[in-house]
């Protein structure tokens, strides 16, 4: 049970109940989440929307996204954010095994040299920002727009905030999730 009541949209205003529930029907089964972001209005009326949109918008290639996502949860010892994701990179194309070996250093053949890079970045990106280098940005530019590196960085960085968000207030995975 998370640390703080989980609020259930009916106790929320019209709008920010219509944003609770677009995001817990639509984004996945975050329920738990958003029930605990309702406590901050703000929070609610612009984290969830901005995440949706970014969904929508599909700038950047779920797979990697999702590779992203994976990692810095991994790296920030996220259970709540790698089960949630997990199942995301399967539906992107990642088997099981790979998703569960995304932090050896040899990686499975499947992740290709694009994914490879995707997988330094968000290491290199979330623990020490100050040291991507110009030759990986570099590297980056040969496979990503500079919008799609912008968000690659941005969901890199959300993820961070979300796992320790969701690790300091013990948010827990939705019973759904293993369903």
């Amino acid at each position: 049970m998370a640390r703080v009541r989980s609020i259930p949209s009916a106790e929320l205003p019209p709008d920010l109940a219509a944003i609770y529930e677009d995001f817990a029907g639509q984004y996945g089964p975050f329920r738990n989440q958003v029930a605990v972001i309702a406590h901050v209005p703000a929070a609610l009326r612009h984290l969830m929307p901005l995440l949706m949109e970014l969904r929508t918008a599909a700038t950047l290639p779920k797979r990697y996204l999702e590779i992203a996502i994976v990692v810095v949860s991994r790296l920030n010892e996220c259970h709540y954010c790698v089960a949630h994701h997990k199942p995301f990179l399967m539906v992107a194309g990642v088997s099981a095994e790979a998703v569960d070996r995304i932090m050896e250093a040899e990686l499975p053949a499947e992740f290709d040299a694009v994914d490879r890079l995707v997988i330094a970045y968000a290491k290199v990106a979330w623990e020490t920002p100050n040291r991507v280098t110009a030759r990986m940005h570099e590297a980056l530019l040969e496979h990503f727009t500079e919008a799609q590196i912008v968000e690659l960085t941005l969901r890199i960085t959300l993820c961070g905030f979300f796992n320790r968000f969701n690790d300091a207030l013990q948010i827990e995975e939705e019973a759904e999730l293993h369903a």
